[in-house]
């Protein structure tokens, strides 16, 4: 059986572990702090075969040298549109992963906005999704436009609810925090805050999320939504024809009001 679990790393990062029971491999996804995964690998007993990259930013491939120096023979795949000298296997929408040890494919989707060539990992009921998607919220436009980060999180919209998200950082009560702004007459979300906070008091991560929780409770992937349309077009000033058009004044009312 495939296990899933969190590294925490700096403040606020999680570096996820793949590993599976009986086999003494296991891979890494977005790696930015070498440290905490060199400890946990080491305690496990386990070897290093594969490390997987979201997108460029140094919280996610600063530790990719030295867990090579570490593990040579562990492959280093990543987003093949962005520019990350040490991959080894560049990947982009519609390529697959296979990790045999692990008994595991993953399916890429190209998920830019976050930066300009992001991708995501979906197999096993799962996605790892970097900084595009977070728990209650999504990453930050950088080095993407907003109408690309925009239709990525459609795009994920459309995996099945039951899809666990396993994104970069623990974000979550800040993420509900503004989707109360905009939608704070939200039971769903309202329960959601309470239980992620009860989460929190006891020191324990409040991701993985699961798509259909986001589909009810997050505002950027909600942007079809009547309320969230009346709220951003109040907030904005004016009627907002589309959900691109939605999506970018939610983003720039949570950067320049809230954040």
């Amino acid at each position: 059986m495939l296990k899933i679990s969190p590294i925490p790393a700096f403040e606020d990062n999680y570096l996820w572990l793949l590993e599976r029971e009986g086999y003494d491999g296991c891979a890494i996804v977005d790696p930015g702090d070498a440290n905490p995964v060199i400890e946990t690998i080491r305690r496990k007993g386990l070897r290093l075969d594969a490390i997987l990259i979201t997108h460029k930013h140094g919280d996610h491939i600063g530790g990719v040298k030295k867990l090579k120096s570490q593990w040579p023979d562990a492959v280093v795949y990543g987003p093949r549109n962005e520019p990350i000298n040490e991959l080894e296997v560049r990947l982009g929408e519609g390529d697959r992963v296979h990790l045999d040890g692990l008994e595991l494919d993953l399916d890429i989707l190209d998920v830019p906005g976050h930066t300009e060539g992001h991708i995501a990992y979906y197999g096993h009921d799962s996605l790892f999704c970097g900084d595009t998607l977070f728990a209650g919220g999504c990453g930050r436009v950088f080095s993407g436009t907003h109408t690309q980060l925009s239709q990525s999180l459609q795009k994920i919209t459309a995996l099945p609810g039951d899809t666990l998200a396993y994104c970069a950082h623990e974000y979550t009560m800040a993420n509900l925090g503004f989707a109360k702004w905009v939608e704070p007459d939200n039971a769903t979300l309202q329960q959601r805050e309470m239980d992620d906070a009860a989460r929190r008091k006891r020191d324990e991560p409040t991701v993985p999320s699961s798509i259909a929780t986001e589909l009810a409770t997050n505002p950027f992937m909600r942007t079809d939504n009547e309320t969230v349309i009346r709220a951003a077009e109040k907030w904005v000033g004016k009627s907002l024809p589309d959900r691109d058009a939605v999506f970018h004044a939610v983003r720039e009312w949570k950067d320049r009001d809230y954040d």
